[in-house]
């Protein structure tokens, strides 16, 4: 059953009986006339979505609505499913219409400029919306959710200032954490600033960050990066370091950056430490590849090709597979190699269709790492997939 019509199915029963009872509590007396077109109605709205045939389910519950105008939740559903299903002028012009109904209570009229907002924020209209959600946070009607709305607006217009003050807001209303997000607002800033050559500016709202969030690895990782831009890649190195205790989970986001320090710092017995206490930590393939190009550097590709099959019959893994046929194929000739050729192109293409990321929030899946997940927005969820095609 889909979920429109898992909706519909909810909604009718609800929508019928609000409106039996309005007018029986209201003493409206109707013909048996009346009645029996209610009744027809229904059934006929009934059939029409057990066929499936949701377009003219929709009109005839629209008129079902029209028989009493103290159905106000039914219109407010019907407007949601309208922005739902993509129809959202339909949804604007129903929600609309509530707003100026008069008589309507303070609190639905609340409601409706919600869903109102969440209409404009849908066709694009973010001026309108955020207006909208400004007035309700001033009246203090459904704060919490205008100040979500708001800072879901200023997120996407990448005003990042509002986001943060709009954010602190809702902290300090709802009692909520909202520090993890509210780092990652002030990372974007030291980004922006980064980019533009404002450095101190950078680490200022680094710093800023860390006071959010004690354990930001976004944080440690853009510090890590001024380090490097500078040429301090002791430091560098040190923080990147920092930024994998903070958390394990993002050693493959982590590790390029810190093995360029490692190399570039001559720390090169330090970072085969390093890698091999994160390998006794960390079940993913990625440190196992960068202890197999250290040991290719440094001691030939003999001591590198048994190394990684070692560990591949630990835990299997494409890309390792990948990685040892690379090391291989200069020692083999003939049709051997061709088949390696075959299974190399093969395997290339295996893991050219692959999730490499996936939300731990609503689960998509993404071929590269976001802060932001580019689905539900949500800050920090984007997690490598391990398995034996990806990490």
């Amino acid at each position: 059953m889909s979920a429109l019509l898992y909706v519909l199915i909810l909604l009718v029963p609800a929508a019928f009986a609000s409106g039996w009872w309005t007018a029986r509590r209201a003493g409206v007396r109707r013909s048996g006339v009346q009645v029996s077109e209610l009744s027809s109605d229904y059934f006929r709205g009934l059939n029409y979505l057990l066929n499936e045939e949701q377009d003219k389910a929709i009109e005839v519950f629209l008129k079902l609505a029209e028989y009493n105008r103290d159905t106000v939740e039914t219109h407010l559903a019907l407007g949601n499913l309208f922005r739902r299903r993509g129809e959202v002028d339909r949804a604007i012009r129903l929600h609309q219409h509530l707003v100026s109904r008069p008589g309507l209570s303070d609190a639905m009229k609340t409601v409706a400029l919600l869903e109102l907002g969440e209409d404009y924020m849908r066709a694009g209209l973010l001026d309108r919306a955020e207006t909208l959600f400004s007035d309700l946070v001033a009246m203090d009607a459904h704060a919490p959710s205008a100040l979500r709305h708001l800072i879901a607006i200023y997120q996407h217009e990448r005003d990042w200032h509002k986001a943060i003050e709009h954010a602190r807001r809702l902290e300090a209303m709802t009692g909520e954490d909202e520090s993890g997000m509210i780092a990652q607002f002030y990372c974007e800033l030291a980004e922006q600033s980064r980019q533009h050559g404002a450095r101190q500016e950078a680490r200022e709202y680094l710093r800023q960050a860390f006071a959010c969030q004690a354990d930001c690895v976004r944080a440690f990782m853009l510090t890590g990066r001024l380090y490097a831009e500078e040429g301090q890649h002791v430091e560098a190195a040190r923080v990147y370091e920092q930024a994998v205790e903070a958390d394990i989970a993002f050693v493959p986001e982590i590790l390029p950056p810190l093995l360029n320090s490692y190399a570039r710092s001559q720390q090169m017995e330090h970072a085969e430490h390093f890698l091999r206490d994160i390998l006794e930590r960390y079940h993913g393939i990625s440190p196992v590849l960068a202890l197999t190009r250290l040991y290719q550097q440094r001691d030939g590709d003999r001591t590198a090709i048994d190394f990684l099959t070692s560990q591949l019959r630990q835990r299997p893994s494409v890309r390792g597979l990948m990685a040892l046929i690379d090391a291989t194929m200069d020692k083999i000739e003939g049709e051997a190699r061709e088949n390696f050729l075959i299974l190399r192109d093969l395997t290339k293409k295996l893991l050219e269709g692959q999730a490499m990321y996936r939300c731990s929030r609503c689960g998509f899946g993404a071929k590269a790492h976001h802060w932001q997940c580019p689905s539900c927005k949500s800050w920090s969820t984007i997690r490598p997939i391990h398995g034996v095609a990806n990490e």
